[in-house]
């Protein structure tokens, strides 16, 4: 089996291709805010370097988000058309999910650390997406909060038995926001979402298939959705007479 993982939710898409075992043949990133061509540019330079034509992949797998809107609506576009034209299923994992996988894999070996995972990524407007997670399994809902709501948030959580202690941290958010540095010292190397680890938790099962239909995880409104909640802009607006 080769299956074609792809994540854009944030500014460095991760982009890989991995066998049935979840050995990566092929990885990559790549600049999310460049044009969808360049992505699929990206990708079949991934796929020549795997040695597999794009026409023999088994399926595509892609972070949902949540994240970038303009990053996620350029690798859903991208995934679609490439599960499209090669007739194979399209599969959708959650980008924050992916992320904490990565960390896992950083911290696998390491005693010294819990199993469970809080990731998150910078949602500018000065928030963050979070969510926890452990064994690839979400432990509760995914949201967006300020920084500073994020470690009370944690220790709900944690009160309620809802999410075991010892955690580890990982994801851009730290580096944007400084309400986030007491958090430091439990915060992984792992950044931004792989497209491994968007493959290798497709295979394990933890996707959702969108063959027949699908979109992005935004959890919020989009900026322009409430700047202009009717959708037009009010210059544009029909006035009456």
């Amino acid at each position: 089996m080769r299956l074609l993982g792809i994540d854009t939710a944030t500014a460095a898409a991760g982009i890989a291709i991995v066998d049935g075992d979840g050995r990566v043949l092929a990885e990559a990133r790549h600049a999310t805010q460049s044009r969808g061509a360049d992505l699929l540019v990206a990708i079949d330079r991934l796929c020549r370097e795997a040695g597999v034509d794009p026409a023999d992949l088994d399926a595509i797998a892609i972070g949902a988000g949540p994240g970038s809107f303009t990053g996620l609506r350029i690798g859903m576009a991208t995934a679609k058309g490439i599960a499209f034209a090669a007739n194979r299923p399209l599969w959708a994992v959650s980008s924050l999910a992916a992320l904490a996988d990565d960390a896992a894999h950083e911290l696998a070996g390491d005693p010294r650390r819990g199993g469970v995972i809080c990731a998150a990524l910078d949602a500018r407007r000065g928030e963050v997406f979070a969510g926890c997670f452990q064994g690839g399994v979400a432990l509760a809902t995914e949201r967006v909060l300020a920084p500073e709501e994020l470690a009370p948030w944690i220790a709900e959580l944690a009160r309620g038995g809802d999410v075991p202690v010892p955690m580890s941290f990982a994801g851009d958010a730290i580096e944007a926001h400084a309400a986030l540095a007491a958090l430091a010292h439990v915060w992984l190397a792992a950044r931004t979402p792989s497209g491994a680890a968007v493959a290798r938790l497709a295979l394990a099962g933890a996707r959702v298939d969108i063959t027949r239909g699908g979109a992005p995880t935004y959890i919020r409104p989009s900026e322009a959705e409430v700047k202009y909640p009717d959708g037009v802009p009010g210059a544009l607006r029909r006035r009456d007479p």
